[in-house]
């Protein structure tokens, strides 16, 4: 059976978000991104799995409507890949044959996601296979098109990595105590070791094929987002909390993120010419009263109270603002939620440091 390589084309004309602003040259040759939901742009699509959103009200404030993105119009990693959608395409792989699209124009956005994790609802991506991806991506693709590695060298030194992974190892396997064990066998403190570690190892040890040894040297490494405060987790905790968030999960997350900055210090001392930039999705993900939204742990759409997702084909009362909402499910925020979260990350100062993506793509 053939492996899939899911492959997300955008033009990059510039990676910009400020709305308004263009530029005539990119920031930066092209994009990667390892990521989860919040940056998936349909390659669900491709898995027997039933965490896949390609259908209304999924995409209803996307140009080109459902296609597999978890909410409503554009991600987190759209707003900050481009000002305007040029293409959402996917090609096939396998060892022997690979397609893409638009060979003579490097400046995209490659992205590999598979939002369930490791979890019983279906097939997935794991970050091994993803870099595996790339590893493909690189021999063959960047083979074609440049004269020598020195060029490739340079074109992957000159890219964007975003890694935004984690928080599905928490909803969908740590808080899943009925379908798995990992709860009873690793303390809180141990389980947030055991992902920080394997982190390290995807960077730079234990494999051949880590994304350091494969060219990667500007990484943007997210921690994970308020898991205690997502609908999904809210509504089913027991009791119910009287705050607006479950404050014991939120704490769990709180585990891995306050030693991520760590981490990600000692891999940029060890791997000599990288610059990381820590991104802090948890402090992005701050409730209501902080941020303004008038719905804080309200889904905008109509949900399945099983699964979580937006039920199919469901029609929402049309004076209902959907800038007021954080939640588009019961998992994945809004677009304005994207919009504000990659605008700060991009050129701001306190979501993304110590310096921004902008700041970080015209580094030489």
């Amino acid at each position: 059976m053939a492996l899939l390589l899911f492959v997300s084309i955008i033009c990059l004309h510039s990676l910009l978000v400020v709305k308004g602003h263009s530029s005539s040259s990119p920031l930066a040759p092209a994009l990667y991104v390892f990521g989860d939901s919040f940056s998936d742009s349909g390659n669900n699509n491709f898995f027997q799995t039933r965490a896949r959103e390609n259908y209304k009200p999924y995409g209803i404030d996307f140009p080109d409507g459902a296609t597999g993105r978890f909410t409503n119009g554009k991600t987190f990693v759209d707003f900050i890949a481009a000002p305007t959608i040029c293409a959402s395409i996917f090609g096939s792989f396998n060892r022997r044959e690979i397609q893409y699209y638009n060979r003579t124009e490097l400046r995209i956005w490659i992205s590999w996601h598979s939002e369930s994790g490791t979890t019983t609802v279906g097939d997935n991506l794991s970050l091994d296979e993803r870099i595996d991806y790339f590893k493909d991506t690189k021999r063959i693709y960047l083979r074609r098109v440049y004269k020598n590695p020195v060029q490739i060298t340079k074109y992957l030194s000159e890219s964007i990595f975003v890694i935004f992974i984690g928080s599905n190892d928490y909803i969908n396997n740590y808080l899943q105590p009925d379908n798995y064990n990992s709860s009873q066998i690793y303390t809180p403190e141990q389980f947030a070791d055991l992902l920080l570690y394997r982190l390290t190892l995807r960077m730079y040890k234990g494999r051949n094929n880590t994304l350091y040894q494969l060219g990667a040297r500007k990484l943007v490494v997210f921690n994970i987002f308020r898991v205690g405060c997502i609908p999904a987790v809210v509504d089913t905790a027991s009791p119910r909390p009287t705050t607006p968030c479950v404050e014991d999960v939120n704490n769990l997350v709180l585990l891995y993120n306050t030693k991520l900055p760590k981490v990600i210090t000692n891999l940029e001392r060890i791997l000599l010419g990288s610059t990381f930039i820590h991104g802090d999705a948890y402090n992005m993900s701050r409730n209501s009263s902080e941020v303004g939204f008038t719905a804080a742990q309200t889904p905008f759409c109509e949900v399945d109270g099983n699964a979580g997702s937006c039920v199919r084909d469901s029609v929402n009362v049309p004076c209902e603002d959907r800038t007021q909402f954080i939640f588009w499910d019961s998992f994945d925020p809004t677009k304005v939620v994207n919009n504000a979260m990659a605008k700060d990350c991009f050129s701001g100062s306190s979501s993304c440091v110590p310096i921004n993506i902008q700041q970080l793509a015209k580094k030489r």
